[in-house]
């Protein structure tokens, strides 16, 4: 028998892809991108196009595992298999155990983006904590800082639609490498360039994206906001701005008046290193070729000042009314589109139910090596991982190793392979991927809603975190309907929000029309939205260039530019001089995909520091040469590649399992976990190290990347 079977990639990329699966015989044995979906267009990235690879990998967890071995050891011999009953009977016992000693705020749940499908992401697994009691997770690692700044601004988060920018004449990717991480939109661009358009890349590394842009513009990391401040003051001062748009559509331009003259190109260039005449060119050509638009991705809100960074990048469409045009505008995130019913899907109302009777407390994900260390309050006594690999992905790896280690910690990992955090988990579970069960996918770069359904059954003793998470609270004693609910049920309760964006969208029509656009104009139309054409979805129906409710959180209520305490323009500049990119590898997806061969020969160069001529000439140091890198926090090992792909004063790694690099360790070991200026979001990119040839090295070859027995990870 074979069958096609249509799915929806849920790993956290923008694009959403509509995937086809060949089954024969109850085995997937093809799978490419549907041609008809308008966004995917029948092509995946590279790594997905891989995806047999992943499901059949013969390192993949199959089966419930006991840990054997002491906490930090894998491969062969660290685990033995054990039923399900048996899994569940301990997880059972030790979760009431632990509650009933220290309070359901002792557990604490891990989870992030290696499923971001809307019931494996989160539906019965939130439902379960909250019944619990236990501590809430605040998922900020990744996007908070630009999600909070683009709501700022814009009321809610949406932006220009994918197929509009074909009709551009002017494209900025701003932090923005579309071809490793938005390959989607790359097409829609090139139409757009072979009818005269320009595409202008702003972004410290030399991406794959800039290498093909008609401009590249190097910039400091951490000065994002600086460069968008010194736009507007240039656009304004030569009156390019609209004003009629502006007085329509924007509350607080005299605010930001006001503040403009502090950002002339001439002091704008001194932080940002970008030339002012080319400042001067930058913000002429924006405003001046219409339509113009922006594709702002997560980079610059990984520095410290990312909130204030995309605040003012999401201002320039406004002054320069770009909103009123198709194929202008500015696109971080369209997530606020689709409108869903997360309150049905999370219930946080289950709370009130749990022993605590109240909301519990928040842990602030990327401060998980403090939580468990040295957390006031109740400590964490069990932490449940699932849709993540925080040993690999989390700041101060070293601390947040020091709290897996801790023997009395009951750690859970809900996971497809042995990753870096599996090393020290108690019990290690069994999870399906997205062939394996069914789901509700929505996009954050495209406005189509999908149903992915299940392609083949689960091989060996896989559950889904919808199927773990119903188990589990049912064996805990929890009655509430909600934990019987099946996943059509879900769905359907996700689609009934009611949002007028949903008009007409149900699940059976979902089921036989696998690519729905969202309702965007509420009569079924299909032309071109324009989100902000007629003002913005905020109290005033205003964009709020200047915001009160920052002054609450110690931000400037328009924007400033501020450097990082991190950064060359900070006192700890003089120690350590260079700011680290510690970037995502274009191949991988954070750590997901990096344990399998076939990816990993994409990804050639994932244990190397780029580093500039003058910098490395400056330290004695040679292409291939194996450097130490470091700071007050820790150090790894990597070699040298001096190709010119980042300026001087900045060196670039690339993000990877910690058990497959040099010593054990990733770039994490090296990156703080202080917190951006809004949202509560990782500062990545505020980092500064000092580099040095390896005394110990031959002066040539570094030691190759270490192969762990068990691999693989999500998220």
């Amino acid at each position: 028998m074979k069958k096609v079977v249509h799915a929806a990639c849920p790993h956290d990329c923008p694009d959403g892809c509509a995937v086809l699966i060949t089954v024969e015989d109850g085995r997937a044995t093809k799978l490419q991108g549907d041609p008809e979906h308008p966004i995917t267009r029948g092509f995946l990235c590279g790594k997905v196009a891989k995806y047999l690879d992943r499901v059949y990998a013969p390192d993949r967890v199959l089966y419930p595992m006991r840990r054997v071995a002491a906490k930090g050891a894998h491969g062969d011999g660290a685990f033995q298999r054990v039923t399900w009953d048996e899994a569940f009977n301990e997880i059972v016992a030790r979760l009431k155990q632990i509650s009933s000693e220290f309070g359901p705020e002792a557990v604490l749940p891990y989870s992030y983006g290696g499923n971001i499908g809307v019931l494996n992401g989160a539906s019965m697994d939130r439902r379960f904590f909250h019944r619990l009691g236990a501590s809430q997770l605040h998922r900020s690692i990744c996007s908070q800082a630009g999600e909070d700044a683009i709501i700022s601004v814009y009321g809610r988060k949406m932006g220009t639609e994918p197929e509009q920018f074909r009709q551009s004449r002017y494209i900025i990717a701003w932090a923005a490498n579309l071809h490793g991480n938005n390959a989607h939109l790359w097409p829609f661009i090139e139409e757009a360039r072979r009818q005269g358009a320009k595409l202008v890349v702003i972004d410290p590394y030399r991406t794959r994206t800039a290498r093909l842009a008609d401009w590249h513009i190097p910039i400091n990391p951490g000065t994002d906001v600086a460069l968008a401040l010194g736009l507007m003051h240039v656009i304004v001062r030569e009156g390019w701005h609209d004003t009629d748009y502006i007085a329509r559509y924007a509350e607080g331009f005299d605010e930001l008046e006001k503040r403009l003259p502090e950002y002339p190109p001439e002091r704008v260039a001194q932080w940002t290193g970008i030339a002012k005449e080319d400042i001067e060119r930058l913000a002429r050509e924006y405003a001046t070729t219409r339509p113009a638009a922006i594709r702002l991705n997560y980079g610059i809100q990984r520095a410290q000042n990312g909130g204030a960074a995309v605040r003012a990048v999401c201002m320039l469409p406004v002054i320069t009314g770009s909103w009123k045009e198709i194929g202008g505008g500015l696109q971080l995130s369209v997530s606020g589109g689709f409108q869903l019913d997360r309150a049905a899907m999370e219930r946080r109302d289950l709370m009130m139910k749990s022993p605590l009777g109240r909301p519990a407390r928040t842990v602030n994900m990327v401060q998980l090596g403090k939580a468990l260390t040295e957390l006031d309050g109740p400590p964490i006594k069990a932490l449940m991982v699932y849709n993540s690999n925080p040993a690999a992905v989390c700041p101060e790896q070293h601390l947040v190793r020091r709290g897996l280690q801790r023997d009395d910690l009951f750690t859970v990992v809900h996971e497809q392979f042995f990753t870096d955090t599996t090393d020290f988990a108690d019990l290690v579970l069994p999870a399906t991927t997205f062939f394996e069960h069914k789901d509700l996918v929505q996009a954050y770069g495209h406005y189509y809603l999908q149903v992915s359904q299940q392609a083949i059954d689960p091989p060996g003793e896989c559950q889904s975190n919808v199927e773990f998470f119903r188990e589990l609270a049912l064996r805990m004693g929890f009655e509430d309907e909600c934990f019987r609910e099946p996943v059509d049920a879900m769905i359907e309760a996700a689609l009934a929000s009611g949002a007028p964006q949903l008009a007409g969208i149900t699940r059976e029509r979902l089921e036989n029309d696998p690519h729905v656009r969202l309702n965007l104009h509420g009569d079924g139309d299909s032309e071109p939205w324009l989100p902000f054409a007629n003002g913005f979805p905020t109290p005033s129906g205003r964009a709020r260039l200047y915001d009160k409710d920052l002054i609450s959180h110690g931000m400037d209520p328009v924007a400033s530019f501020t450097p990082p305490e991190e950064s060359r323009h900070s006192p700890a500049g003089e120690r350590y001089p260079l700011e680290l990119l510690a970037r995502k590898a274009d191949n991988f997806l954070n750590s997901t995909f990096v344990n399998l061969p076939t990816v990993q020969k994409m990804e050639p160069h994932h244990d190397e520091l780029e580093i500039a001529r003058e910098d490395a000439t400056r330290r004695g140091i040679a292409d291939g040469d194996r450097v130490r890198v470091f700071n007050d926090r820790g150090e790894i090992f990597l070699r040298a590649r001096v190709d010119g792909a980042v300026q001087a004063g900045v060196v670039g790694a690339r993000l990877g399992w910690a058990k497959l690099s040099d010593r054990g360790l990733n770039i994490n070991v090296l990156t703080s976990a202080r917190l951006t200026d809004l949202g509560g979001g990782a500062t990545f990119y505020s980092t500064l190290v000092e580099v040095e040839r390896d005394a110990a090295s031959d002066g040539g070859a570094c030691r190759g990347p270490r192969r762990a027995t068990s691999t693989g990870g999500k998220g």
